[in-house]
């Protein structure tokens, strides 16, 4: 393959908190986040205007960008309350807002923030990304609904940095405007209190009351995208940056994911990019959550083959089962006690330690109680375990299975 000297699209990450930064720390350019507020993921609060400023100073001591998304809808009764959130914003370092709603950008303009286009603005041309241009945005995340020419004709046009998702879930609404949720349990999505309808199970009725058999039950859920084997198709498209949808996430999906795709772009850039790679990778991704891969509308409108019926929510092949968690650490041993109380572990299982800034992978290299070594430790046990980095009290431990032998 021959391929073209230009600079790497950014890989932006989404994160939810200290864990999840540091899982992608080593691998990413630039997190997206949000706050408990103003954005579509309702449930992640762990981020907040009183601990923004040290979660940004962290992110900022791994190298890596901070943008900012403040992308749900505003009511009126919501902007006073949002020009003490863009207060809050303009004092610490971030690099961008992430917006669509006319009041953010204006306000955030005004405080001398940058502002990436979310896309729930939905941008699907390139007058529509020169208008924006005019208002200040540096970016357009683009509407998930484009081809790859599109793109490109997109890219020919405008000199307005341009990004695109490239993996994680799908929505069934156009660029997520979906008001589905809102209708049928009174929560918005688009206020990030989405109930997830498209997941659930439907049955579809003729005019004549009868039910009409299709396959599967999820009749409106979509696949997950992945676009880990089209990294050249991509890059030569022109983008600035490669978006991984996933804040609500756990820091194992997001240390996978964004290793696999900074892999893929170096490889691209060192000219060692193969389709076998591709495909290691996507073996890789496939053991994280999914629903199953799509690429979604970059080759064309997906059919049938961009849903997946039967399931609802994870086919990974891998298991993550719950253990127990860590009690104390001991540095000078590099190991730490560890309370049983899920289920037993063996010596050579592969585990993970995480908290709310642990991320550990791991086998499981001896287990000792009572200055007694164990092979096999049982539930309910208190055991003495190596750790290959520190762990904290009441961090979580996980064993990682592959259900595919």
């Amino acid at each position: 393959m021959n391929y073209p000297s230009r600079q790497l699209p950014e890989l932006v990450t989404g994160v939810r908190n200290q864990a999840t930064l540091k899982a992608c720390s080593k691998y990413t350019d630039a997190v997206y986040f949000s706050l408990d507020r103003f954005n579509l993921r309702a449930r992640a609060r762990d981020i907040t205007s009183d601990n923004l400023g040290s979660f940004v100073k962290q992110a900022k001591s791994y190298g890596l960008k901070c943008y900012l998304t403040l992308n749900s809808v505003i009511y009126p009764e919501d902007l006073q309350e949002l020009d003490k959130v863009l207060d809050d914003v303009s004092k610490v370092n971030i690099d961008a807002v992430i917006a669509w709603d006319p009041a953010v950008i204006k306000k955030a303009v005004d405080k001398g923030l940058d502002i990436h286009i979310s896309t729930q603005a939905n941008v699907s041309n390139w007058a529509t990304a020169e208008f924006y241009k005019t208002l200040g945005a540096s970016r357009v995340i683009l509407s998930r609904e484009l081809t790859l020419e599109q793109i490109k004709d997109i890219r020919k046009n405008t000199d307005i940095e341009l990004e695109v998702f490239v993996h994680g879930a799908m929505c069934q609404a156009v660029s997520g405007r979906c008001y589905l949720s809102a209708y049928i349990v009174g929560k918005s999505a688009n206020c990030g209190e989405c109930s997830q309808p498209c997941r659930w199970q439907w049955t579809l009725h003729g005019e004549n009351g009868e039910q009409i058999e299709l396959e599967g039950k999820y009749l409106l859920s979509t696949k997950d995208l992945c676009m880990i084997e089209h990294i050249p198709e991509l890059v030569n498209s022109g983008v600035d940056a490669f978006k991984v949808e996933g804040r609500l996430r756990n820091t194992s999906y997001i240390n996978t994911v964004s290793k696999c795709y900074r892999e893929a772009l170096d490889n691209y850039l060192n000219g060692t990019y193969t389709n076998q790679k591709a495909q290691f990778w996507k073996t890789k991704l496939i053991q994280e959550y999914n629903r199953g891969f799509s690429t979604g509308f970059y080759f064309g409108t997906p059919g049938p083959e961009g849903l997946n019926p039967d399931s609802d929510m994870n086919i990974s092949s891998v298991k993550r089962e719950a253990v127990g968690i860590i009690t104390n650490y001991y540095p000078k041993q590099s190991a730490a006690s560890v309370d049983l109380r899920e289920q037993g572990l063996q010596v050579g299982d592969d585990i993970v330690i995480e908290g709310a800034t642990t991320y550990i992978e791991q086998k499981v290299e001896s287990l000792v109680t009572n200055r007694k070594h164990l092979s096999t430790a049982e539930k309910g046990q208190l055991v003495g375990m190596s750790v290959r980095d520190k762990v904290r009290k009441n961090d979580r431990v996980y064993k990682i299975e592959n259900t595919i032998k």
